[in-house]
């Protein structure tokens, strides 16, 4: 019985360990450039650029037909598409890493893969791989290649669903035909692998059938073999190493050590053009403030138009962030969440030994900026990219209470940054901070 005991005792700890989130030293290696990467470009590119529709959904809702969905493969063109242009002005844009719709869920590849003919190679006007080159190019400039995969495919025959009120058949009534899909998909895998050894992977779709009906354990085993440093999402059934958020900016902190809101410029994934409705680069930074301020990274799209150019609003916005990630680097780029709101009304991180304290500060704050109950001694403040020495003075400290009082911030207006100031407050050691009730006078 003895010898029973340790192995029991050692997999419970092990399973309470995973439960709480705590990783080994090597998982947090391989996700540490995750981590302090911060900002990543999407892109969703595919047959339904060219009439500019929801990509895949429309016909699975019965927008449109399959026919005439894949019609678009007339006009997927990519005849003004340039890789490297992409990818330097993804790399201007303060990104770090770029993730690209490989395949959506209509199936149409843009690789030249062997698994059919659906794909910009053989299966389109473009006639060429438009995959291969602008990887080439992301790592040309240094960016971490992450690669887009949907698990379905409502175009191929032999997977189960179709459309929503079309399905072909069950995995119980057919296990064979199912197989064959296994094989299909899986096999488009490990081209990519082959291929581009992707530093990311990015999963979709996988709410259509069960783990152990998308084999996803092993499919996570068999890319860990052939890269052990590749980084997966959470959208294989959570085989996956980070989770993605999608859209709307989590209200509280997610408790995930790692994670990703991917979101939109304007409403649309694709290109569609008659969708306006941008958010402006001021939206756009304020919420990747949060994002970061949380300990997240943002993933944020863009759609190309079918000739491979990109919309001038998306392009404005890139480079609006571009403007502004450059100067506020050092208070982004390998960075921890930041403190609670509680201490300070918006976004804030932390230097990665807890020395520094960024705080975002938007629009004009009317000559003052407020830090509630920070126990440390501020030794110096800054406005970050511009190198102003700020004046600060603590209201509220007593002698008989532990409570730290109220630091205020002068803030001229001549500091200021069009779209978000940042400031960077530097203390006399590790972040303290008071979470207590205030004090009540006992003596006096």
């Amino acid at each position: 019985m003895k010898k029973l005991l340790l192995p029991l005792c050692l997999v419970v700890f092990l399973n309470i360990n995973a439960q709480n989130g705590d990783e080994s030293p090597k998982e947090n290696q391989k996700m540490q450039w995750f981590k302090d990467a911060k900002l990543g470009v999407f892109i969703h590119w595919g047959l339904y650029s060219v009439d500019g529709i929801d990509e895949s959904w429309s016909f699975y809702n019965g927008y449109i037909s399959h026919k005439d969905y894949l019609d678009q493969t007339k006009g997927f063109t990519a005849k003004k598409y340039d890789p490297s242009a992409w990818a330097e002005l993804i790399k201007n844009s303060g990104a770090k890493y770029s993730v690209i719709t490989s395949k959506h869920h209509d199936g149409f590849a843009l690789w030249n893969t062997k698994y059919g003919d659906l794909n910009a190679v053989k299966g389109a006007a473009a006639k060429k791989d438009v995959l291969s080159p602008f990887v080439a190019a992301l790592r040309e400039n240094g960016l971490k290649v992450g690669i887009y995969f949907s698990l379905p495919d409502w175009s191929y025959n032999d997977y189960t669903h179709f459309t929503r009120d079309s399905v072909r058949y069950t995995i119980s009534e057919a296990p064979k035909r199912w197989q064959k899909y296994l094989d299909y998909y899986q096999g488009q895998l490990k081209e990519l692998s082959d291929n581009y050894n992707p530093d990311l992977y990015w999963f979709d779709g996988d709410w259509e059938h069960s783990s152990e009906e998308w084999q996803a354990p092993e499919v996570r085993q068999m890319l860990l073999d052939r890269n052990p440093n590749t980084i997966l999402n959470s959208r294989l059934r959570n085989e996956g190493d980070y989770a993605t958020p999608e859209q709307g900016m989590p209200i509280t902190r997610p408790k995930d050590p790692y994670w990703e809101l991917c979101m939109t410029m304007n409403d649309s994934w694709g290109f569609q053009k008659n969708d306006h409705a941008y958010k402006t680069t001021d939206q756009v930074i304020g919420i990747f403030a949060d994002v970061i301020g949380n300990g997240g990274n943002l993933l944020l799209d863009i759609g190309p138009k079918a000739d491979g150019t990109i919309p001038e609003e998306q392009v404005a916005i890139l480079k609006g962030m571009g403007r502004w990630t450059n100067k506020h680097k050092e208070a982004i780029y390998g960075t921890e969440a930041g403190i609670p709101k509680e201490h300070f009304y918006g976004p804030t991180t932390l230097s990665k030994d807890k020395t520094i304290l960024y705080v975002f500060v938007k629009g004009n704050p009317g000559g003052e900026v407020v830090i509630r109950g920070l126990k440390n001694r501020i030794n110096r403040i800054w406005v970050v990219g511009q190198g102003s020495k700020l004046e600060h003075k603590v209201v509220g400290k007593v002698y008989w209470s532990h409570y730290p009082g109220i630091a205020y911030i002068d803030v001229p207006e001549h500091v200021l940054d069009k779209n978000m100031t940042v400031l960077a407050v530097l203390l006399d050691g590790k972040v303290d901070l008071y979470r207590e009730d205030g004090a009540v006078i006992e003596s006096n």
